[in-house]
């Protein structure tokens, strides 16, 4: 069990392991930078990853109350919730601070 200041990250592992990867970190900024909903397949081609995975991506993000999909007939907008853009936000700024 992993311990990081009196928080527990057992339960969140999973999550946390999504994140600090290239990917899933350039899909919550892609995200947080677009204007108006956005469809998972252009996400996909936008950061160059197959649609497949960008989706099982996304669904690990939902759960963790980060994306939230809008189905306006048969296609699915992403938007970000607030907790998502917080992420972006310090993923975004810690990129900066590395770069």
């Amino acid at each position: 069990m992993f311990r990081v200041e009196g928080l527990e990250l057992m339960e969140n592992a999973e999550i946390f392991n999504v994140f600090f990867r290239e990917k899933p970190a350039m899909m919550l900024v892609g995200l947080r930078n677009s204007k108006g909903g956005v469809y998972a397949s252009s996400l996909a081609k936008s950061i160059d990853c197959t649609y497949s995975h960008v989706v099982k991506i996304l669904k690990e993000m939902e759960k963790a109350g980060l994306v939230n999909f809008e189905k306006q007939g048969r296609l699915k907008l992403l938007a970000l919730t607030k907790k998502g853009s917080d992420v972006a936000d310090h993923l975004d700024n810690i990129r900066s601070t590395l770069l």
